[in-house]
């Protein structure tokens, strides 16, 4: 799940540079058995994500799964933030606090959300503009928000799918980065529907990490062109 704002989605206008520094730190965010993390950094380590240094995995569960396979298996840093009450900027400034300790920048970073269960502030979105990522499991603007292989069924859609996106200030909103579809099956429940879901994000994920460190995405308003590699 994404940001929060008031501002109009269709006003989001940006453009993000076509090269990047030699070496793009990365900051994964979680809040559980952390998947997608785990498909991210087994990419990383296989070496078919260039220049790209995973410096710490930030959860705000301490009990988080994610943080023994990112601290065990890959041997990359962990942090945890719990909330203890705290909202919005007022808990997002811990959560930048960290990132920034383990030198994951707003000019030289890359923030991947992977089941990080919270939203993050419009503070957050901003100081790290177009350096966030975040995956759904649902083709947006399709089925934004919690429960959105429930809603993908019960609506009775034919295909559903994964969406990795950037992050701007509204809920799975930011411009879309890659997709790929998923057919909804004859007596598909909620739990296989997301299981075959969850396969493709493993894929999409990585991809989108190895496209946005190549320097291959630009973004002009919503449409992200991807260069030729």
């Amino acid at each position: 799940m994404a940001a929060v704002s008031r501002r109009n989605p269709a006003t989001f206008k940006n453009r993000i540079k076509s090269s990047y520094p030699t070496l793009v730190n990365l900051g994964i965010l979680i809040s559980g058995r952390g998947s997608n993390m785990d498909a991210i950094l087994s990419t990383v380590q296989a070496g078919r994500i260039r220049n790209v240094k995973p410096c710490v995995v930030i959860s705000n569960k301490a009990d988080a799964a994610g943080l023994k396979i990112a601290s065990e298996k890959y041997r990359v840093p962990t942090e945890v933030v719990p909330a203890e009450g705290l909202k919005g900027w007022d808990y997002d400034q811990k959560i930048v606090a960290a990132l920034q300790k383990h030198d994951v920048l707003p000019q030289a970073g890359l923030v991947c959300l992977a089941g990080f269960m919270r939203i993050i502030s419009p503070e957050f979105v901003r100081a790290y503009k177009m350096r966030i990522l975040n995956i759904h499991p649902a083709l947006l603007p399709s089925f934004p928000g919690l429960h959105a292989q429930k809603l993908a069924l019960d609506y009775g859609v034919k295909v559903t799918g994964c969406t990795v996106h950037f992050v701007d200030e509204e809920i799975d909103s930011g411009p879309v980065i890659l997709q790929k579809p998923v057919p909804v099956l004859e007596g598909d429940t909620e739990e296989t529907l997301s299981a075959r879901i969850l396969e493709q994000e493993h894929q999409l994920y990585p991809e989108a990490v190895r496209l946005f460190a190549d320097g291959r995405l630009k973004v002009d308003g919503r449409v992200v062109a991807i260069a030729p590699g």
